[in-house]
């Protein structure tokens, strides 16, 4: 008898998550279209789209367009019965957003970070969530939960192992989080978070083999892999802006020489820049045709090429993202890029690969960890069913 039960639970679980898809996915949608679509008799669809209604995660509008007979009654996704904030923490920024539940923002704020100290960065990361919370307005669920996008090793249960880039390791965040905001918090490797940004809003979208490069301050590199966020077995997977391309090369701050990110990241950028000048400010040069500018953008683009050249000869991905900030600089940085990989990748990697720069540049990390969460928040109200 338990064993009937728990199966009808499990039907029942499935049967919800299968109607709640489609009115997300489909919306706005009849009761009518949603029982021709799943398979569902209309009476199940019936009970458990009333279900959704009562926990606010759809809605009602109406009438649509009948094709013959009494008008129907049209169901909508409640996107914003509850927001998620997402928070990408750069070497030298914070940038956090509120989505609602299908990923718009809603308000967006960034500051600068001049210590790097974790309990500094810490309380930055906590006045930042303050910010973002203090003005939303009421909804039935309020803050879903938080994410927060790390440069640097994270493992699957949140615990920042190495961020060379930040001087951190072995630290905790995520307890001290949930414990004074009463909320879920996910910490995961920022690439890892931009790499699903793009595949959920962006470039990615209609690609399920996505390489996406995260070339900022550092670079780490995030795998989609037949269309799942692959993470490797801890979670350590996409460190790729530390292999080695140059021999006996430049220290790097991971403790290794000649890593990828000394030759092409932001930092390696500004650091032949040979001035106190920022991304910003070169590419306003290279705006204004100034050769230095554009010659260190090509130089950068050309390393990238490097990097990406051996990732495409790794992977055979169908496309490839560059993001984070170095994207923003995209005008200049393409054609290196894309003269090294044709040039030196095998020829048959190089059929119906795509290269694209970010959609969503500099908060492709920030949507992807917010996503997460609102997954995570639905995931958990749909078992509740």
């Amino acid at each position: 008898m338990k064993s009937i039960t728990w199966n009808q639970q499990v039907v029942k679980k499935n049967n919800t998550s299968l109607v709640f898809q489609t009115i997300t996915q489909q919306e706005p949608i009849s009761r009518a279209d949603i029982a021709q679509q799943s398979g569902l008799n209309k009476a199940t669809v019936s009970s458990l789209v009333n279900e959704l209604l009562e926990k606010e995660l759809v809605y009602e509008s109406g009438p649509g367009e009948s094709s013959g007979g009494r008008r129907p009654v049209l169901l909508h996704y409640h996107a914003t019965a509850g927001y998620s904030i997402g928070i990408d923490l750069g070497v030298n920024y914070i940038l956090g957003v509120v989505t609602d539940l299908k990923g718009s923002i809603v308000i967006e704020h960034h500051v600068k970070v001049k210590n790097t100290d974790f309990l500094a960065v810490n309380e930055q990361i906590r006045n930042m969530i303050i910010f973002l919370m203090k003005d939303l307005p009421k909804t039935p669920y309020g803050v879903v939960g938080i994410g927060i996008g790390i440069p640097g090793i994270v493992d699957k249960q949140g615990n920042i192992l190495l961020a060379p880039n930040l001087g951190w390791k072995n630290c905790e965040i995520k307890s001290l989080l949930e414990e004074e905001f009463q909320l879920p918090v996910i910490i995961m490797n920022e690439a890892n978070a931009g790499a699903y940004g793009e595949k959920q809003f962006g470039v990615g979208h209609d690609y399920k083999d996505i390489v996406y490069v995260s070339a900022g301050i550092g670079i780490g590199v995030g795998l989609i892999l037949n269309n799942e966020l692959y993470q490797g077995l801890n979670g350590f997977s996409g460190e790729l802006g530390h292999m080695v391309i140059e021999i006996n090369g430049i220290p790097c701050r991971c403790g290794s020489r000649g890593c990828w990110e000394t030759y092409a990241s932001e930092h390696a950028l500004l650091k032949r820049a040979e001035s106190d000048i920022s991304l910003e400010e070169l590419i306003t040069s290279a705006k204004e045709k100034d050769e230095k500018a554009i010659s260190l953008f090509n130089e950068i683009g050309t390393y990238l090429g490097y990097g990406i050249n051996n990732i495409i000869n790794t992977f055979n991905p169908e496309q490839i993202i560059i993001g984070n900030r170095l994207a923003m600089a995209e005008e200049w940085i393409k054609q290196p890029v894309l003269d090294i990989v044709y040039s030196q990748s095998l020829f048959f990697q190089q059929q119906d690969l795509q290269i694209n720069f970010s959609k969503h540049s500099t908060h492709s990390a920030a949507l992807g960890v917010a996503a997460l969460t609102t997954e995570s928040f639905i995931h958990r109200e749909l078992q509740e069913f």
